[in-house]
C-alpha cells in the first residue's frame, strides 16, 4: 500500500454524491425518531389517560418550543418514511442504477419538503 497518497480528513470539503446526503439524512432522521419516540408516547398516554390530561398535553403544544419539537419529530418522520420506502423499492429490483437512485432521490426530496410545508402549516 502507498503510504505517501492524501489523506483527506475534512468532511465539509468532500463532494458527497445526493444519494449519499440521502443515506445520512435517513440515519439522522432515525436517530430523531429514536429519541423522540418517549416523548411521544408519554404525551399520548396522558392524552388517552383522562379529559384533564388531554388538555394538559393539548396545552403544553401551544409552546412555541414544544410545537417545533413536535413539527421536527414529524419531519423526520416524514422523511425516514419515504426514504424507507426508496429502499423498499430498491430491494425489489427498482431504482438500482445510478440515474434510477438519482430520481427516487430527487422525488423523497422533493415528496418530503411538500409534506414538511404541509405539516408545518397544519401545526400553526
Amino acid at each position: 500500500m502507498d503510504k505517501k497518497r492524501p489523506v483527506n480528513l475534512d468532511l465539509w470539503t468532500i463532494k458527497f454524491p445526493i444519494m449519499a446526503i440521502a443515506s445520512i439524512l435517513h440515519r439522522i432522521s432515525g436517530f430523531i425518531i429514536f429519541f423522540l419516540i418517549p416523548l411521544s408516547l408519554w404525551a399520548l398516554q396522558e392524552s388517552l389517560r383522562s379529559a384533564a390530561g388531554f388538555n394538559a398535553v393539548s396545552d403544553c403544544l401551544q409552546n412555541p418550543v414544544l410545537k417545533f419539537i413536535l413539527w421536527a419529530f414529524l419531519v423526520a418522520l416524514i422523511y425516514h418514511l419515504l426514504a424507507g420506502i426508496r429502499h423498499l423499492f430498491m430491494d425489489i429490483g427498482i431504482g438500482e442504477t445510478l440515474s434510477g437512485s438519482r430520481r427516487t432521490v430527487i422525488t423523497v426530496f422533493v415528496l418530503t419538503l411538500i409534506l414538511i410545508v404541509l405539516t408545518g402549516w397544519w401545526l400553526w
